[in-house]
């Protein structure tokens, strides 16, 4: 069977370190606000792919270097060369752009953001596609495509925006490109909570340590089951789930939850 470990990760374009289990990728050119280039977006796409076939690796966590998340697509290194592009170019970028969201949300490690400063932009669409995003204060999110001349619907946020803080709040934010304060970030549900900025990192790194702990199999079990009930009516998902619980009670994270219980003990998670 096809296995990789972390080690084997060794990315070019940002950085990456793994400790406990837990993968943190940091987006690392903090003189220009962490923005992505043709070939970071590329090597995060691959990585995210790879993760699957990652088992020491049982959640990641995605931050900025330098107070901010990430400021998009690199103006000078994407933006200046798509004005130059014809549709075929562009469609390629696109579908690479779009192809970054897919290997996060089928990625099966729950994904953690740690969000400081300016997160706009592609940056903003990480967040998004992440399980579970904590920011600071001073943390603005932006999905700033309209006020670049382009459609708000840009990499699934007009998919997944809506399910996340409402479909009139998406829908202001995606035609007004308006940043979404962290307050407005916490009180709509984008935010899963709020930290100082020498604080996030941590408190987003303990939650990842936390779920390292659980049974990692039904994580990836419950991450999947997630996503395709979006597009499933109410008697599909009941199914869906019905199948996806008999299978998370043939682990052995199921018996072992059993007999501790049963001892009084508190269960001990291997992740099968």
């Amino acid at each position: 069977m096809y296995k990789l470990k972390a080690a084997d990760i060794k990315p070019e374009h940002f950085a990456w370190s793994v400790e406990d289990n837990v993968a943190t990728i940091t987006l690392n050119r903090p003189e220009r606000k962490n923005p992505l280039t043709f070939e970071s977006y590329a090597e995060l796409r691959d990585t995210f792919h790879k993760l699957q076939w990652v088992e020491d690796v049982k959640v990641v966590v995605i931050t900025g270097e330098g107070g901010n998340f990430c400021s998009g697509g690199d103006v000078h290194e994407i933006i200046g060369p798509l004005t130059k592009m014809d549709m075929d170019g562009l469609l390629t970028f696109t579908h690479m752009t779009g192809d970054l969201v897919k290997s996060m949300r089928k990625c099966p490690q729950p994904i953690i953001s740690a969000i400081d400063g300016i997160c706009a932009g592609a940056g903003a669409i990480i967040a998004m596609a992440s399980d579970l995003r904590y920011g600071t204060p001073e943390s603005m999110i932006g999905f700033l495509f309209t006020r670049v001349g382009l459609a708000g619907c840009d990499m699934g946020a007009c998919a997944m925006l809506p399910r996340i803080i409402g479909h009139g709040r998406a829908s202001e934010l995606l035609y007004t490109g308006r940043m979404m304060t962290s307050e407005e970030a916490e009180n709509w549900g984008f935010y899963n909570g709020v930290a100082e900025p020498d604080e996030v990192l941590e408190v987003a790194t303990n939650q990842a340590k936390r779920l390292t702990k659980g049974p990692t199999f039904a994580h990836a079990m419950t991450k999947k089951t997630l996503h395709q009930e979006w597009n499933m009516g109410v008697d599909e998902a009941i199914e869906a789930e019905a199948q996806a619980q008999a299978i998370c009670m043939q682990t052995q994270d199921f018996k072992r939850a059993y007999h501790a219980f049963v001892a009084k003990e508190k269960p001990v998670f291997e992740g099968n």
